[in-house]
């Protein structure tokens, strides 16, 4: 008799891991067009001109900014490769995008810029973007719940839709970001992936499938989720700037939203053992966040 193989999406959803507070923070992202093979870590494995990934790997370490290879559904390819840098906020989000002639042309962008929020001189798209995480290679969640997403959000929306390299979350699969605000969502059925992907281009927030959003640290995406949902705040632009403080394990996050000032108290702690991707070899507790209360500031 032969045993299913493990796979971590399966486990997480069995423990109904809560999604709220699991997005990776990054602010700044650079997009580059690769139709792969990516290999199980991208920028290291993909056959990419020699050095190019070192570069890339280097300049993400030194900027804090994150480099994805992204490609379109059946790895089909027009006249350039396209190319899209994006800032995710809090504040004026925005996405620039060029046609590159050869991949090796990314390191001519001025990456700095991009990493202090600031225009690389693109040129800026005002619709918005869709990236699936399909990196099998990675961990193979991310292919087979993700490539069923990236199809079934292709038909609807062809032009927006990506594959993406590693997102983060691969328990979580399928996984998508919404760009420019950079909320991820997980969770996501092809049959539910248009009605998260229209929610947004309407201005909306899917708060059954929201992880958080990137350009916030973890602990303040769980408090805006939680404050989301007490005030039934949808809206993408109902929940604006934070600041926050912390004490020990207790964060407390104050959020200018459209219906006024709220105080967030939020209480970390360890999620339940499991194994966080598919080759873990042995379980962890990755971090869980408590609702302490919601307070008009």
């Amino acid at each position: 008799m032969t045993t299913a193989p493990f796979r971590c999406s399966v486990a997480s959803q069995a423990l109904d891991e809560p999604l709220l507070g699991t997005a990776s923070t990054i602010r700044d992202w650079l997009l580059v067009e690769h139709a792969g093979p990516w290999g199980a870590h991208a920028l290291r494995d993909a056959r990419l001109p020699d050095g190019l990934g070192r570069s890339l790997r280097r300049r993400e370490r030194v900027l804090g900014i994150r480099v994805l290879l992204i490609r379109r559904i059946g790895r089909q390819t027009g006249g350039g490769l396209s190319c899209f840098a994006i800032h995710t906020g809090p504040v004026h989000p925005w996405i620039e995008r060029t046609d590159l002639t050869d991949v090796r042309e990314v390191m001519e962008l001025d990456l700095g810029a991009l990493a202090r929020g600031d225009s690389v001189g693109l040129t800026r798209i005002d619709a918005p973007l869709f990236c699936v995480c399909t990196h099998g290679r990675r961990d193979p969640c991310c292919a087979e719940r993700g490539r069923p997403l990236a199809l079934a959000l292709s038909r609807a929306f062809p032009e927006e839709t990506w594959e993406s390299t590693h997102i983060g979350g691969d328990r979580f699969a399928g996984n998508m970001i919404a760009f420019p605000h950079g909320l991820y969502f997980g969770r996501v059925a092809p049959e539910d992936a248009a009605g998260v992907a229209t929610a947004y281009v309407g201005g909306d927030v899917d708060l059954e499938h929201l992880r958080g959003r990137a350009c916030r640290p973890m602990d303040v995406q769980a408090a805006e989720q939680y404050l989301r949902e007490a005030r039934d705040l949808r809206r993408v632009d109902d929940v604006g700037g934070h600041e926050t403080v912390r004490s020990g394990a207790v964060t407390a996050a104050t959020f200018r939203t459209s219906a006024g000032l709220f105080r967030v108290r939020v209480r970390r702690g360890p999620g339940p053992l499991e194994r966080l991707t598919c080759h873990s070899q042995v379980g962890e507790h990755p971090p869980a966040y408590e609702l302490l209360g919601i307070e008009e500031a």
